[in-house]
């Protein structure tokens, strides 16, 4: 005998009218589940841009699918599931447009507004409507506030507060995460801080900050006083980014300079215009944009350009292209550098550092242009340099090896006690000091550094490094009367250089210092990889930084801090040379002392 089920009339007519509906419902349009996102994809003019790569990803970052623009500029995902996704929007002539967290529920459509342009492309959330067959439709809602006895599943449960309240977008401030940087310092002798060319006016700010969380702001300048003309000298660079969700985060910086140039006896704007003709004022103008990039979980570049505008006695446009390739291996990096133009110090900083963002600004703004003369028109120093890496750790011990070759056109190298009269229309007076720049052509070489560093404890560092250094000097004793005579008397040579460098933070002061010493042969000029961008890059002498924290104000945010900096302390790397009858020296890296006060916050 078979079972026969105990259905009460109730229960059976309620099964046979669900039966039915949802036969109805079938033979009709199912309900939908899944939600939209659509859009329209249009230029700063409002013109519609057929053709139009779409994109969208999901919250880990995957490509789910792939589509074009229809004629009139539209696209539309359709059945995706209740989940937050990014829509990225790529078209050529066009800046690219990002936007992520846009939120998909079930039967609702996201409609979004891409507005493309060749600098600022945007993408707006312009409203959320049903989507055709959604679950939720308007019927449904008022049946269920018509119902009493459905009504208890509109209530908030202490827990589903919390669900809803996080899958809202909160409202970021305007202004967030704003630092800054304050330093005021003086020096005895050349405000120039190293043989790239990086100046300090005695007045260097930079400040930044990020509008709605998403887009970077910052204003980085250097300004004071020329300390032999005592004329009005600045450099201000103002950068603006915005951290796209692919991990990129291009920068656009545009920076200028104003300077004016000393005027000694001797030192003419041209060959033929007199020994005391004026210098017109030196002003550039650069654009640059720059953009780090993850490719896959083990590789990444950081690349971009630059374009700038010099103006003197001539006017000179040169560009700047550069790029670095990092490459994960198990225990460390292998990289591979590109740069031409302009050097790039900044590429080595450090990006551990919560400051690292302002150094790199105030590296940038910093990098005066050389300017050199030859046969009395202007010149500017242009680099070429190609380096490739290795960096392996293991334990507390760091081991590199790095290559390099360099290529320089107009070389400039320092003049310290310039003769009045000598080499009319080939010798540029100094900027930042009473010595003089003279154009020694074109300098190639290449070298190599190997280096260990080991950690000695958690605050202390020491490393050594041994490389090949390429160099200008001279074979012997030559007679030198012209310009051209010093040029050809000048030859590329190599150098072995061992260094050896130690760097650490006192716990109990906080006081934090860097010390280094390079053994070389002095006898020569240009003794360093001038477009190195390496984070150890051998500094000639004996150099000594000191960073001291100063206790500052009750309730003041930020911090107080005290800088003392020798550079080349022994004066090494002055190379005599006899013109004329008279002794001039050639130098590598001016002596310097600077020290100065900053506030950070």
């Amino acid at each position: 005998m078979g079972i026969r089920p105990m259905w009460t009339a109730p229960v059976a007519g309620l099964i046979a009218a669900a039966t039915m509906l949802v036969s109805a419902a079938s033979a009709n349009t199912a309900i939908r589940f899944s939600g939209d996102v659509s859009g329209l994809v249009s230029d700063a003019a409002g013109r519609p841009q057929a053709g139009a790569v779409v994109m969208l990803f999901n919250k880990q970052d995957r490509l789910l699918q792939r589509l074009a623009t229809d004629r009139d500029g539209t696209f539309s995902f359709d059945d995706l599931l209740p989940d937050l996704y990014t829509v990225r929007v790529s078209f050529s002539s066009f800046f690219p447009a990002s936007r992520d967290h846009i939120q998909v529920r079930s039967g609702m459509r996201s409609l979004l507004e891409v507005n493309l342009s060749r600098l600022f492309s945007s993408v707006q959330l312009v409203a959320t409507t049903p989507a055709p067959g959604g679950l939720m439709s308007d019927s449904w809602k008022w049946t269920l506030r018509a119902d009493n006895s459905l009504r208890p599943i509109l209530r908030f449960l202490p827990q589903a507060k919390t669900t809803i309240a996080s899958t809202t977008e909160e409202r970021k401030p305007v202004f967030s995460d704003s630092r800054g940087i304050v330093r005021i310092s003086a020096a005895d002798g050349a405000q120039v801080l190293n043989n790239n060319g990086e100046a300090d006016l005695g007045t260097q700010f930079a400040f930044s900050t990020s509008v709605y969380g998403e887009n970077h702001v910052a204003v980085t300048g250097d300004v004071g006083y020329a300390p032999v003309t005592g004329a009005p000298a600045t450099a201000i660079r103002a950068t603006y980014g915005r951290k796209m969700g692919d991990e990129s985060d291009p920068l656009i910086s545009i920076t200028m300079r104003q300077f004016y140039v000393p005027v000694r006896p001797g030192q003419a704007a041209s060959s033929g215009s007199g020994s005391d003709a004026s210098f017109p004022g030196l002003r550039t103008l650069g654009f640059s944009y720059s953009d780090k990039r993850r490719i896959n979980d083990v590789m990444s570049i950081e690349y971009g350009s630059e374009m700038d505008i010099v103006s003197f006695t001539d006017r000179m446009q040169y560009f700047s292209p550069y790029a670095r390739l990092m490459y994960a291996i198990p225990h460390g990096t292998v990289d591979f550098t590109y740069t031409s133009g302009n050097p790039r110090p900044e590429l080595g900083l450090s990006a551990v550092d919560g400051d690292a963002d302002l150094q790199r600004d105030l590296e940038a703004v910093s990098m005066v242009p050389r300017l050199t003369m030859l046969n009395g028109r202007d010149k500017v120093e242009y680099g070429e340099d190609f380096e490739t890496g290795v960096t392996e750790k293991f334990g507390s011990r760091e081991y590199r090896a790095s290559v390099y070759r360099e290529n320089v056109s107009n070389t400039a190298l320092t003049i310290a006690n310039p003769v009045p009269g000598m080499f009319a229309g080939d010798v540029m007076p100094d900027l930042f000091s009473p010595t003089a720049l003279f154009n020694a052509g074109q300098f190639q070489t290449t070298g190599y550094t190997l280096s260990v560093t080991q950690n000695l404890g958690e605050n202390y560092k020491l490393t050594a490094m041994y490389g090949s250094l390429g160099v200008l000097s001279t074979a012997g004793d030559v007679n030198i009367e012209t310009a051209n005579d010093l040029r050809a008397a000048l030859e590329s040579q190599h150098r072995g250089a061992f260094d050896i460098r130690g760097s650490g933070k006192i716990r109990a002061t906080g006081t934090q210092f860097a010390a280094s010493y390079e053994f070389t042969d002095y006898r020569s000029a240009l003794p360093a990889p001038v477009f190195s961008t390496q984070t150890l890059r051998p500094e000639p002498g004996l150099n000594i930084v000191v960073r001291q924290p100063i206790p500052g104000f009750p309730g003041m945010p930020g911090r107080f801090e005290a800088s003392a900096e020798v550079r080349n302390l022994l004066a090494q790397g002055y190379m005599p040379l006899t013109i004329g009858g008279q002794s001039i020296l050639l130098v590598n890296t001016p002596r310097s002392f600077r020290g100065g006060v900053a506030f950070v916050f």
